[in-house]
């Protein structure tokens, strides 16, 4: 098939990959444009465009599709059987949607109707869900509310952050894309269940501040949903600390404040938490260094039991 590919996240790139190695011919690829990453604030092209431009792909890269009117002529001349969009970031047009002769298709990272939105797996973990999967829908103009073409589900992993969840949906919905492609005439669309849709809207920064008043397990939750991107985080004294790995434990803190450090050792720092549980800050950065072992972050910085995490 003719296909013009619409994405910008590493979490792509199997799907792109994979319709080319099916021998399905890429006329097009569509993203998002470069955007400062870095202590540089460098432009940076997003991992879709730097996979295109490696295998010799034209790139478009509007910074607003719907009104960017140079979007259709260049799909006249790329005469697409089909669109697909996986992670684009973008609302795209309904001129364009239709636009095929045959449809356009959405690879999504979750069970729809369930986590409709822009953070679907980010949103998975912060909720403790067990389950998950991708869906793959025919796309409409309505968000993520498209007929459902497929859908596989699996599990979520008691200790798996979102980014390992995204990577491993990834490579699933890519196999299922290919799947869905293979048998699309034969296939007939079911509509969604509307009674049972959720919200993945995106996240904000703010999302990413531990509240040390949560269960341990919502503060693990929190880190291993946001760690990545746009960043989990907490204040000690005065400054702010990223956090990247940890875990709740066993440990009982009755008795302690929330946020307060009750033990420094080589596993890291324990801190108490609002249901008289601890959790256990493993690796963290401070603001303006790079990431270090919380035991490395104590034994520089000379943490001692009692402080308290949290206070801007």
């Amino acid at each position: 098939m003719r296909i013009v590919f619409f994405g910008s996240p590493a979490s792509a790139l199997p799907s792109l990959r994979g319709l080319i190695e099916a021998g399905h011919s890429v006329e097009l690829v569509v993203t998002q444009p470069d955007k400062p990453a870095g202590r540089g604030r460098r432009l940076t092209p997003s991992a879709v465009k730097a996979f295109a431009l490696e295998r010799g792909l034209p790139v478009l890269e509007p910074a607003r599709i719907r009104k960017d009117d140079s979007v259709l002529p260049r799909l006249r001349e790329a005469r697409p059987d089909v669109h697909v969009v996986v992670a684009y970031g973008q609302i795209i047009p309904g001129a364009i949607i239709d636009f095929p002769r045959r449809r356009s298709l959405n690879v999504h990272f979750s069970l729809l109707p369930k986590y409709r939105g822009a953070a679907p797996v980010q949103w998975t973990v912060l909720n403790g869900e067990s389950d998950t999967g991708v869906t793959v829908i025919v796309l409409n103009a309505r968000m993520d509310e498209g007929d459902i073409l497929a859908q596989v589900r699996t599990w979520v992993g008691p200790r798996e952050t979102a980014a390992e969840l995204e990577s491993r949906l990834a490579v699933m919905g890519a196999r299922l894309l290919l799947e869905t492609l293979g048998r699309l005439d034969a296939i007939v669309p079911v509509p969604q269940d509307q009674d049972r849709a959720t919200l993945a809207p995106k996240i904000g920064k703010e999302l990413g501040r531990i509240a040390w008043s949560e269960p341990a397990a919502a503060v693990d939750r929190r880190v291993r949903a946001l760690a990545d991107r746009p960043g989990a985080f907490t204040f000690f004294r005065g400054r702010r600390l990223g956090l990247y790995t940890g875990m709740p434990l066993d440990d009982r803190a009755e008795g302690r404040r929330p946020g307060e450090i009750i033990s420094v050792g080589k596993e890291g720092l324990a801190v108490a938490c609002g249901d008289g549980g601890a959790y256990l800050i493993e690796a963290l950065q401070p603001e303006g260094r790079a990431r270090m072992s919380a035991r490395d972050f104590a034994n520089g910085a000379k943490v001692s039991d009692g402080e308290t995490f949290g206070e801007e």
